[in-house]
């Protein structure tokens, strides 16, 4: 079976995955940075270079969801960067996830949904470049902005 979809179908739930992942990067910030962890225990940072979640919470606001945030306003403006950033947005959410992991040593479910959204936004990508043939009809237009 062949799936096709149109490139403005993809390019819509890319925006929608970025903006979800902006807007619960900031929520996260404000948890974290507001409220000392939103009720996640400071044990969490033993053996980390962090002793309250402020400075975690910054880094997941400004770095995370900015680049979340970052690539949702290119492509929803049409900018010739917005597929870098994105592939920045998404590499960027699953390496947090990674140094997350590795500096806690603890593991949630959640985990699991936030590293699916980056691996989600660079297989859209993916398949906005023209890299999955057969998948996204109609892609002339951005091959055009791509060449450039």
């Amino acid at each position: 079976m062949k799936l096709s979809v149109s490139a403005a179908l993809v390019r819509g739930i890319l925006i929608g995955l970025l903006l979800f992942g902006a807007v619960s990067a900031f929520a996260g910030m404000v948890l974290c940075s507001g409220f000392n962890g939103g009720g996640l225990p400071l044990a969490y940072l033993d053996g980390t270079p962090f002793t309250s979640y402020f400075v975690p919470g910054l880094v997941l606001g400004v770095v995370a969801g900015g680049t979340q945030l970052l690539a949702a306003i290119g492509l929803l403006r049409r900018k010739d960067w917005a597929l870098i950033a994105t592939v920045v947005a998404g590499f960027g959410m699953m390496i947090w996830i990674f140094v997350e992991i590795a500096l806690i040593r603890q593991y949630a479910d959640l985990q699991t949904i936030y590293f699916s959204l980056g691996a989600l936004e660079l297989i859209a990508v993916y398949a906005l470049l023209g890299l999955a043939p057969g998948v996204v009809r109609d892609l002339e237009p951005i091959r055009e902005r791509v060449a450039r």
